[in-house]
């Protein structure tokens, strides 16, 4: 069986990177789902666990800062150090030992800076890239919303990506609204032709307020 590590990052925050690492989880053998830096557990609301209650699989969180903001400002207020991206991509290419899958969760957007030296989601792949063993696939797959302004979001962070040489495995639309409009019904087919990538799965408003079992039992269906 190939082994890989999927990388899950946003066009934004609140685009549903969340709940669309849980659906990737849910439909993924041999898992374990890793979220390296969580900001904003003030109200103890962490992703991973999140993950954790809609899938039953396996999660991991490593890195937790009070407040809900970038990773190295938060940290900055808080007074406290931060592991490097380089070391985060050492233990997630550890945890390939034990896992067929491993999917990280990033934190905002793609160029968020996860660490006090400016390392960011892009830098996490690229340290990836260069420790991870041959046998190990590296995907990536970006979380988008479904309205208003998601071309060029996504435009956006996939010629971040292909800037440094990397290849989205496809999209994830976060959140389908119940009634779309106008714009969601033509993002539904722009999106996968202007960004060049394919939509891998359409994830419906709401899905985070599912059982674990109505969720792991309709997460399938979302996917293309």
């Amino acid at each position: 069986m190939t082994r890989r590590i999927v990388v899950v990052t946003g066009t934004n925050t609140g685009v549903g990177k969340t709940i669309a690492t849980a659906a990737l989880a849910a439909t993924s053998v041999d898992v374990v789902v890793v979220k390296p830096v969580q900001t904003g557990i003030v109200d103890d609301d962490r992703d991973a666990d999140t993950v954790a209650r809609l899938t039953g699989v396996p999660t991991q969180e490593w890195t937790s800062l009070d407040d809900p903001l970038a990773p190295d400002t938060a940290a900055r207020r808080q007074g406290v150090a931060i592991p490097r991206v380089e070391e985060y991509a050492d233990r997630l290419v550890a945890l390939c030992e034990h896992h067929g899958t491993v999917v990280v969760e990033g934190a905002g957007g793609l160029l968020v800076r996860l660490d006090a030296d400016g390392g960011t989601l892009l830098d996490l792949l690229s340290a990836l890239r260069a420790v991870k063993p041959a046998d190990v696939r590296l995907e990536v797959v970006v979380v988008c919303s479904a309205g208003l302004g998601t071309l060029n979001h996504t435009e956006l962070t996939l010629h971040a990506l292909r800037a440094a040489s990397f290849d989205a495995s496809g999209l994830v639309i976060g959140s389908w609204p119940e009634s779309p409009g106008l714009a969601e019904v033509c993002n539904l087919q722009d999106l996968p032709r202007v960004a060049g990538v394919p939509l891998l799965a359409v994830v419906p408003a709401g899905a985070g307020t599912l059982d674990r079992d109505r969720f792991r039992d309709q997460a399938p269906g979302w996917f293309r």
